[in-house]
């Protein structure tokens, strides 16, 4: 596969890739982005290392909300890194952390940064808003 140059610019352009292909539902692509020494770090958890890691996560989340979108907020590049504020939104149509599908449309924010090597994704950080979400699903 061929790598794109290793500029900011370009690490920019990735992500919008990778996310555009997520909206899509094509995971393929996705991990198809990501190097075969992918770590990611959720927070309060310990990482977690390969593609098919972040592809068994994303296919969790596809199960609980098929139709979920993330639109970007900010983007901001330097180096190796970009940084990332986006918005989820979607419909609770399956289980998802222990909750029954609901039905309810949900939206949460998530703050992700992403290091990237080789013209590939190396490493991504995820701070979502777990308790956001939760109280959505479970909401009287």
């Amino acid at each position: 596969m061929m790598t794109a140059p290793h500029t900011a610019a370009a690490n920019v352009a990735l992500v919008r890739g990778t996310l555009d292909a997520f909206n899509e539902g094509d995971l393929d692509t996705c991990v198809a982005l990501m190097g075969p020494d992918f770590v990611m770090n959720l927070a309060g958890l310990p990482p977690m290392r390969g593609p098919d890691v972040w592809r068994q996560g994303a296919a969790v989340i596809r199960t609980g909300f098929p139709d979920l979108h993330a639109r970007i907020d900010d983007l901001v590049a330097e180096g190796d890194r970009v940084a990332a504020r986006l918005t989820f939104r979607g419909t609770h149509q399956g289980e998802f952390l222990g909750v029954p599908a609901t039905g309810r449309t949900v939206e949460y924010v998530s703050h992700e940064f992403y290091r990237f090597a080789d013209g590939l994704v190396a490493e991504e950080w995820i701070c979502s808003d777990l308790a956001s979400l939760q109280a959505q699903l479970t909401a009287s």
